[in-house]
Formats: structure tokens, sequence, C-alpha cells
């Protein structure tokens, strides 16, 4: 039986973390597993309240918010699985999850990398995530398979090659992080598990998903739906995503598309919405990816002034 590592993160929302680590406890029926949660600088430390509360689970403390691809990073270094399990804490598990993805990886050696199906939490009939097509260089979009469909079993029976996993659960082989590396530190989060399934891709290894497992998604609890936070991140890493993925024609195109048409669309809803701060949340994005290396470490912003 092959050992899975389970990682999550928890910042500033240890209900909602707790409320993952007892859905484990009332349904999983693997054996094999350890369960890591990470917490990324939250403002009051949980870990001395946890740790008796769960004494089989290892708790990490960071210091430092490292973002979602830090995070899982810090996660991943010490877990001992031959598969790890990276979720969001604001999911909760389903009976038969992890056997079911394991069983997957554990007969195709092509597969990689593997999610469930994400059905929202607040509607658990409503699907969320089925899939992903490709991302399209000239534009940096792609599509969510099934995406706000009724869950009447259309995807129970499908199990197949999808062009990305979804960051909020997805279960990797350890060869496969051997191979093509762990998410980019610099995206700290959004498009960060998108950058590492193209590398994934490109290492040989195949993205999977299983309709028949599925896990509930809370979504955004922690930075919040339509947050400035979440603003800046996902106009920053979309350039950031092209530079370090596209070839050098199709990249010069999306940038011409992003100044042309992206950015004078977001000012305008911006204005619409009378969310005037997030115009030069939008600039500094763009700023920071003229003035910074792709591969560059530094964030070039302080989170608490993001607001």
């Amino acid at each position: 039986m092959k050992r899975v590592s389970v990682v999550t993160i928890n910042f500033n929302q240890d209900k909602i973390t707790e409320e993952l680590l007892n859905s484990i406890a009332e349904t999983n029926t693997y054996e094999n597993l350890e369960v890591i949660v990470v917490d990324n600088g939250s403002t009051v430390n949980p870990v001395p309240k946890w740790a008796p509360k769960y004494p089989t689970v290892k708790f990490i403390r960071s210091e430092v918010n490292l973002g979602f691809s830090g995070g899982n990073n810090i996660g991943i270094k010490p877990a001992t699985g031959d598969y790890y399990f990276l979720v969001n804490n604001d999911t909760e598990f389903t009976p038969g999850l992890v056997q079911k993805l394991v069983d997957v990886l554990d007969t195709h050696h092509e597969v990689g990398i593997i999610s469930p199906k994400l059905n929202y939490h607040f509607d658990k009939t409503l699907i969320q995530y089925m899939g992903f097509t490709l991302v399209d260089y000239y534009t940096c979009r792609n599509q969510a398979v099934g995406k706000n469909q009724r869950d009447v079993g259309q995807f129970d029976n499908f199990l197949g090659q999808t062009g990305y996993c979804h960051g909020g659960a997805m279960m990797v082989k350890r060869e496969t992080c051997e191979k093509a590396g762990l998410m980019a530190d610099n995206f700290f989060i959004y498009y960060e598990e998108v950058d590492w399934g193209e590398r994934i891709n490109k290492s040989g290894y195949q993205a999977w998903v299983h309709g028949g497992a599925v896990i509930y998604h809370k979504e955004s609890m922690t930075v919040g739906k339509n947050s400035p936070f979440k603003e800046y991140f996902m106009n920053r890493n979309r350039i950031l995503f092209i530079r370090h993925n596209a070839p050098a024609f199709k990249a010069f195109v999306f940038y011409i598309y992003f100044v042309i048409m992206v950015v004078p669309r977001n000012i305008i809803n911006y204005i619409k919405e009378k969310r005037y701060n997030f115009i030069g949340l939008l600039f500094r994005a763009v700023w920071w990816n003229i003035t910074h290396k792709k591969t560059s470490t530094e964030l070039g912003y302080t989170i608490n002034k993001i607001s």
C-alpha cells in the first residue's frame, strides 16, 4: 500500500482547518495516511492548541506567510508519502476519496497528477471543476469543464486526461515532483498550479481527473471572492504565467492584448463597481512584471498595504 501525505495550509482560518481535519477523520478509510498542516504565518499561532487535539497530525509553523505555493512546498519537503495529496483547508473529504485517487496512480504510470471532481460546499450538487482546458498563450485564458453544472451523475464514470489539475485538491506522485520540481514560490497564490501543470505536462506526465471521486470546496474562504488581494495577484500572475511558459511571439501578442483589451476593460469595470483602489493595484501588478525577473522571488509588495 502506497503512503499518502495529505498537505494543507492554514492562514487565520482555524475553524475551517479543523472542519477539514474532522472530515478526514470521519470519512477516510485509507490506512497508510499522514496529515500535514502548515500554518502560514497566522496572526495567532494555532499549533499549540492543535497539537494535543490532533495528536496524529504533523504541524509545521511558518512565521512568514509564504502563500499557497511556498506553504505547500514547506509541507511537501518533510512528507514521507509516495503520493502527496495537496488540498485546500476549505475543503471537506468524502468517503473513499483517497483510495479512488490512489488506485489510478497505482495502475496508470503515465499519470503524474490527478484531481477529483470538485463540487461547491454551499450546494453539493453544483460542480465547480471537472477538468481544465489548456491555457491559450495569446490571451492567457482557459475554461473549467463542468463549472456551475448541476451534478446529476453525468461525470461519475469519467476518468481521463485533462489540461491541468485543480489547486483545491490534487494528488501528485513523489516521482513527478522529483522530475518536474515543486511549485514556483514567486507566484505566491493564483496560477501557481497551472504553471506547475505546464511543467508536469512538459516533463512527460499526464494530468487526469476522476469524476467518481468528489471533494467539497468552500472556495475563497481565506482571501475573499472579490478582495483587493485576489485582484492584485490574479493580474500579476496572469502576466507572470505567460513569462514563464509562452514562446516569445505568443508572449508578445499577449502583452499587446493585455494592454489594449484587458487593462481598459478592467478599469471600466472597477469604475462601474466603484472599486477605485483596484485601478492602482492593476498598475502595480503590471509594474511588478516590468521591474522584476520572471524567476524573482521578491514579491515587491507588502501584503498589509493591499486593502
